[in-house]
Parts: C-alpha cells; structure tokens; sequence
C-alpha cells in the first residue's frame, strides 16, 4: 500500500506571518479545553461571545461544534435571548452572563456579584476556567474579525 504523507494545513490567514504565534494559541487552547467544563457549555460560552463580536466565521464554527456534540438546535436559536427563555440550565445561565460580561466590558458591570452568582454553581477553580474560556474565545474573535 502507498503512503502518502498529507500536506500540512493551511495556516490561516490572520497567522500566515506568525506561525509560532499560532502553535503556541492553540496549545494554550488545547490547555483550556482539557480543564473540566463541559463540552456543551464551552460550546454555548464560545458561540455567544463569537455572537457579541460579529464573527461569522467562528459562529459558524462554534454552531457545527455545538451540534456535533449533541446539542440542540432549539437551544441554539435561543441563545441570543438566553436570559428570557426557560431552555437554559440556571449553571448556563450564569456561565453566559459572565461571558456576556467579559466579552462587553462595561465599568458599570458589577462583577463581584457576577462572580458571587457563578459561585453558586461553579468552584473557584471552574470559575478561572470559566474566565480562561471567554479571553481565549474573545482573543480568536478578535484576530478573525481583523482580516474580515
């Protein structure tokens, strides 16, 4: 049998000039993702960021991941309006404020109550991994969103 060895994957476009760069964000991805929140929920975290920021490519994204692990597409139309629907856990819902407020910083936010919502449902550690999850999507969205 012949075997040929695939070409590399086409870097994208916005780290075509800083391939290291890139390598050492999606390690630092690889890293967050191995954390212990659950599949679904970063999925919802990631999707609602990438909403906020306007990047299409990465709802895209965010929405293939969603459904390929199991989440339904009832639930995805309604994560837009998340805090008027009943579709959402109360875990989710606090997960999704935070990212709402860590993704639209506003300094009128009060984030120690914020903070003290998600503790109810979330340890001090899930809550830095939480946190982790929303910079790091924010940080995509951002470098996607520049070479639109």
């Amino acid at each position: 049998m012949n075997h040929v060895k695939p070409a590399a994957a086409a870097l994208p476009a916005a780290f075509a000039e800083t391939p290291a760069l890139y390598r050492a964000l999606g390690a630092a991805q690889m890293a967050i993702n191995s954390e212990g929140i659950e599949p679904r929920l970063r999925h919802l975290i990631t999707l609602r960021a990438s909403q906020i920021n306007g990047c299409g490519f990465c709802v895209g994204m965010h929405l293939a991941e969603a459904r390929r692990d199991s989440e339904t597409q009832e639930r995805l139309d309604k994560i837009v309006v998340w805090d008027q629907v009943d579709d959402f856990t109360e875990r989710e819902k606090a997960a999704l404020e935070w990212t709402e407020a860590l993704t639209a910083l506003d300094r009128k936010t009060g984030y120690r109550g914020l903070r003290t919502k998600l503790r109810t449902h979330f340890s001090d550690k899930e809550i830095g991994v939480l946190t982790a999850i929303v910079g790091m999507i924010n940080l995509w969205n951002r470098v996607q969103v520049s070479h639109h």
